[in-house]
């Protein structure tokens, strides 16, 4: 287990080394920043699949996964479950007139789960959004009017319970602490009557500092229908919340080199907020729920599908108020699941790899120039077996598409790839001779 956990730090800290920036969307300009899907890769595998629950495998949606019956072989001793996961996205962006690419690679996840008994505890971290965007609007003669950035985004770290009501039946809760921050700055350029840029700019900087607690719920409920086929199903709840967010805002005066793009504050001075009553303000989190349901046989296959529902429309944010953007009531459908040929085969290797693969669709929302921004995404995966226990190294593969060209606005084609560590193993086990 110590070897293992070594190869889970050096993909940790060789992810963090990497990672930049958490998004390169354009569209994490809006609220607090794009939502990261709370998942671990098995899930976002299977288009977003998070019901299936086993001792053997994190489930970072439904706490209720803490605590579950044991699979064959490890009576007596649920094994200790440990995952970290990261991801790069590739993004293809094309508005009606231009086109343009991006990229981002990010740590996804940090989790640990413990079984006690009936009970299981678990704790992690991951982020919750993620803003990072850089856009420019051209006047008539292609100079630049506005330029736009953004950098940040809200994280998650958990503390959950849960308990083994019977056993196909489970119960869980998360308490969850968000914080983080986000930056954003817009220079708006001025011409002289040749249409020069002037050598002085002007430029607006915002920075919110956001926490705020938050609970999730779940309920896991699995059973035999006969000899061969299991019922599996979950559902989630997410109690609305409040993110206090502190706000700062500064006005400048600014030089900016022609061949580096770096900006030189000549003069600056501080907003008022307290004036205007935005020097802190109340973020509304909606409330969000999901249910879902499929049939398998244990360690074979699964299939299933799973609906989520947020109340978007309740979603404020009065620092960053728009008249182009409203909230609407935001859902996801995802179907998936898995296959394995032979899971317990003593000879190749192949027949237990954890075959994976799962469809989705969301609307995310975000309503921009009375245009709907919807997501689809088809997904693939593998789970390769590490040594001859149940712990698994996962890749994954994502392509899809969110938004439109529609009323001037942007279309991302994405390719997402991920990868993960699940490690399952038992601790604070005595071992015996004979």
């Amino acid at each position: 287990m110590i070897k293992k956990l070594v190869l889970v730090f050096i993909a940790v800290f060789a992810i963090q080394c990497y990672a930049q920036q958490g998004t390169a969307s354009p569209y994490s300009f809006y609220g607090i920043g794009s939502l990261k899907f709370k998942g671990t890769v098995e899930n976002r595998s299977m288009g977003g699949l998070s019901i299936y629950t086993d001792s053997v495998h994190v489930n970072l949606r439904n706490p209720a996964s803490y605590a579950t019956k044991n699979l064959e072989g490890w009576e007596g001793s649920r094994p200790i479950k440990f995952a970290v996961g990261g991801s790069y996205s590739s993004i293809d962006l094309k508005s009606e007139t231009n086109s343009d690419n991006a990229s981002s690679t990010t740590f996804d996840y940090l989790a640990l789960s413990i079984p006690m008994g009936k009970f299981g505890f678990g704790f992690g971290l991951l982020p919750y959004t993620s803003v990072g965007y850089k856009l420019e609007s051209l006047n008539e003669n292609g100079g630049i009017l506005n330029r736009f950035r953004g950098e940040g985004g809200v994280n998650k770290t958990y503390l959950g319970l849960g308990y083994l009501i019977t056993k196909g039946l489970s119960i869980g809760v998360d308490a969850q602490y968000n914080f983080g921050n986000i930056q954003n700055s817009t220079i708006e350029f001025a011409y002289d009557s040749d249409d020069v840029p002037l050598f002085y700019q002007s430029r607006e900087t915002n920075r919110s500092d956001l926490s705020g607690l938050s609970f999730n719920i779940g309920l896991s409920y699995k059973t035999m229908l006969n000899e061969k086929l299991e019922f599996v199903s979950g559902v989630t709840y997410t109690p609305e919340s409040e993110l206090t967010s502190r706000n700062e805002r500064v006005f400048s005066v600014i030089t900016i080199n022609a061949s580096s793009g770096q900006e030189f504050p000549v003069a600056t001075v501080e907003a008022d907020l307290d004036a205007i009553g935005l020097a802190e303000t109340e973020l509304i989190m909606p409330s969000k729920y999901s249910f879902g349901a499929g049939i398998g046989s244990p360690r074979k296959w699964f299939v299933g599908a799973e609906y989520t529902a947020q109340k978007t429309s309740d979603f404020s944010n009065p620092l960053y108020d728009s008249g182009t953007t409203t909230y609407e009531d935001g859902s996801t459908i995802s179907v998936g699941g898995f296959f394995i040929p032979r899971y317990n085969a003593f000879e190749g290797f192949f027949k237990r790899v954890t075959y994976r693969a799962g469809v989705r669709y969301e609307k995310t929302g975000l309503n921009i120039n009375d245009e709907s921004i919807n997501e689809f995404g088809i997904s693939f995966g593998v789970g390769l077996p590490l040594g001859n226990g149940y712990s698994s190294a996962n890749l994954g593969f994502e392509i899809g598409k969110r938004g439109t060209t529609n009323n001037s606005l942007i279309q991302e084609n994405f390719i997402n790839f991920k990868i993960s560590l699940s490690l399952a193993d038992r601790w604070f086990q005595k071992q015996k001779f004979r």
